[in-house]
């Protein structure tokens, strides 16, 4: 489901396959991305360019996994967002609560 690496210092997490944010998978990306913010001041960012759509529960495990970051001085941050998924996070006023980079490499960037 999602594959994971640390690059200077930034832990980047991205879906390995295409799928969809659900509640299939959402409280399995919500432990795993958020375990990491129990070390304070760590830095994420995590890639939905393989997300064609998310749900409700999605969109919680994300907020969830904000909420976790920011109560433990960590930075969490969204990038390669696809146009339809885009449209869900405009819709739902998420482009103002997130950090969205449109590649990796800005958002690596903005961590620096």
């Amino acid at each position: 489901m999602l594959k994971s690496e640390n690059l200077n210092g930034v832990i980047v997490y991205e879906f390995d396959q295409k799928d969809k944010l659900n509640a299939v998978i959402s409280e399995d990306l919500k432990e795993e991305v958020g375990r990491h913010f129990e070390k304070p001041g760590t830095k994420l960012i995590l890639g939905l360019g393989n997300i064609a759509f998310i749900d409700s529960s999605g969109f919680g495990a994300l907020l969830s996994i904000m909420k976790k970051a920011k109560s433990n001085s960590g930075i969490f941050h969204i990038y390669n967002i696809t146009p339809d998924v885009m449209s869900l996070f405009r819709l739902l006023q998420l482009h103002n609560v997130f950090k969205i980079y449109d590649t990796r490499e800005d958002c690596v960037k903005s961590l620096s």
